[in-house]
């Protein structure tokens, strides 16, 4: 499960940076092709790549959070403290 949630996170991440780099903040980008006397065009293709930036970025959280919550490295996953590496065993004795 936690490798369909990685996979499905590359895709949905690949396809915000897609939506966001054809947007240009200033007017431009996609919708700066389209001639004026279109009716609704160039609005219609704004509202879109809005509202697809939108889904995307919610759809991104959502994968990123069910990510931590199912991922297993993390050591409070299974409730058990992970031990340090620089502890000895207390039966070993020292060299003198």
């Amino acid at each position: 499960m936690e490798n369909v949630i990685i996979v499905l996170t590359v895709v949905v991440a690949l396809l915000l940076a897609v939506v966001v780099l054809i947007q240009n903040p200033k007017g431009g980008g996609l919708t700066s092709g389209f001639q004026t006397t279109q009716v609704g065009g160039v609005q219609q293709t704004a509202d879109f790549l809005e509202k697809a930036t939108w889904y995307l970025v919610i759809g991104l959280f959502v994968l990123c959070m069910l990510s931590a919550s199912y991922s297993t490295t993390s050591k409070y996953s299974t409730g058990e403290e992970v031990a340090p590496a620089t502890e000895q065993n207390s039966s070993e004795t020292p060299a003198n």
